[in-house]
């Protein structure tokens, strides 16, 4: 009797056996999970993004801000950015990011005329190499009748980083909003400028006003004592020194950035490969300085669509449209947003052999990713950087594709075996 139930119970513990296993291989032992940074597939559209911070913490802090407002109502904020005045060890960080995002968009479109780039014309799925891959992932419409495979054209700029556009706040402390109203009177420039901006970068196309004194909180209002006469001579001295600012913090002449005559590719390895390496140099030093700047200066994002706007709140034009926006009549449901928000990093497959054969579907579980920026300069000639050789599979090499079968085979069969073999372990202890 004892001898039944053991043998009814080996199919069931086997089958649980290979179900760990299978999870243990995927997600990695240790505190250093094996391949657990590779991005995984984007989320369901209906369900909102995570919060960044917990919402208990959240809630402790309005708590928080209740109680201080009731026990002092008419209070000067002392915190900058909250009171208006900019943070003095941030300012030259926004001159570098403003200079590393020109630096990374010229170097991309120099880098795009020797290494070619594919991008799908039903989806956002892009490939770096002369041939697509031919990994079935495609989301686009109708892509069901095409078994999910990529339909591929050629690439730009746009396709390796996208830079999402929000509202130029004039008055970031005094008029943090936007209104229904006025979204075509107000300009919409890229995120990343807006966040310099809001950090001490002046550029003369986008005018914003400065203080010199810290605004007042009644009440949870907002009020600004300056004076028009101190607002102008503010203006004023801006106007005077804006010509030689931008040299004299960044180092460089922004203007010339985006001439056609500074660098010139002509194809040559060494130039190339030099080209390459001061992009992915100007890619971290963006990323590194957008991520500071966040620290201090808020950055809100909508927790169903991409949409972001740079200011400690979000603006109130009616213009979204993913899930459940008809409940909040085309507002949006905004949250503190992070630096994929931000800057978006369109992740690509990485390939080894950018001449070699294309990337097959049954082998997409040996394949890598990578940022697009980061595997452009990668294939241009620029070393891997380290934070990224976990996440490009750098150390694993697939098979080639008549040894598909053979891999497949030989996993199942070690599967079998383990767990036959402590199926068998666990009835000899029973017995």
């Amino acid at each position: 009797m004892q001898r039944r139930t053991l043998l009814r119970l080996l199919p069931r513990i086997h089958s649980q056996n290979i179900r760990a296993r299978t999870l243990t291989v995927s997600v990695g032992e240790g505190d250093e999970p094996l391949y657990a940074d590779v991005p995984r597939p984007s989320r369901n559209k209906s369900e909102r993004k995570p919060y960044p911070t917990p919402m208990k913490v959240l809630i402790r802090r309005a708590k928080e801000e209740r109680e201080a407002r009731k026990a002092n109502p008419c209070r000067v904020l002392e915190d900058a950015p909250d009171n208006g005045l900019l943070v003095p060890e941030l300012v030259d960080v926004a001159h570098r990011v403003y200079r590393a995002r020109e630096t990374v968009l010229f170097g991309i479109s120099k880098l795009l005329d020797v290494i070619p780039l594919q991008r799908c014309r039903h989806c956002f799925e892009v490939h770096v190499g002369y041939v697509g891959h031919e990994i079935r992932t495609c989301t686009g419409p109708q892509s069901g009748f095409r078994s999910a495979t990529h339909v591929w054209r050629m690439g730009g700029v746009q396709d390796v980083i996208y830079f999402p556009k929000c509202f130029h706040l004039y008055d970031r402390v005094g008029k943090p909003r936007v209104g229904h109203d006025e979204r075509h009177s107000v300009r919409r420039i890229p995120a990343v400028v807006e966040l310099c901006i809001q950090a001490g970068l002046d550029l003369e196309k986008y005018p914003t006003k400065r203080r010199t004194k810290p605004v007042y909180c009644i009440e949870g209002r907002i009020a600004d004592f300056e004076t028009e006469t101190e607002i102008d001579e503010i203006k004023s001295g801006i106007n005077i020194i804006s010509g030689t600012m931008n040299e004299e913090v960044v180092g460089v002449n922004l203007d010339s950035l985006t001439d056609s005559k500074p660098i010139a590719v002509d194809g040559k390895e060494g130039n190339v490969q030099v080209l390459s390496v001061v992009t992915l140099e100007s890619w971290f030093e963006m990323i590194s300085g957008v991520r500071k700047i966040m620290e201090k200066y808020g950055v809100q994002t909508c927790g169903y669509c991409p949409e972001v706007q740079v200011g400690p709140k979000g603006h109130k034009v009616r213009m979204c449209k993913a899930s459940k926006h008809q409940s909040r009549n085309g507002l949006h449901a905004w949250q503190e947003a992070i630096i994929d928000d931000f800057v978006g990093p369109n992740y690509v497959w990485h390939v080894r052999d950018l001449n070699g054969p294309a990337l097959g579907n049954n082998l997409k579980r040996y394949y890598g990713k990578a940022p697009a920026v980061v595997e452009l300069c990668v294939q241009a000639g620029a070393p891997v950087p380290d934070q990224y050789r976990s996440m490009m599979r750098v150390d694993v090499v697939p098979p080639g594709r008549d040894e598909v079968d053979l891999t497949s085979m030989s996993s199942d069969k070690a599967h079998e075996e383990a767990g036959l073999g402590s199926a068998f372990g666990i009835c000899g202890l029973l017995v």
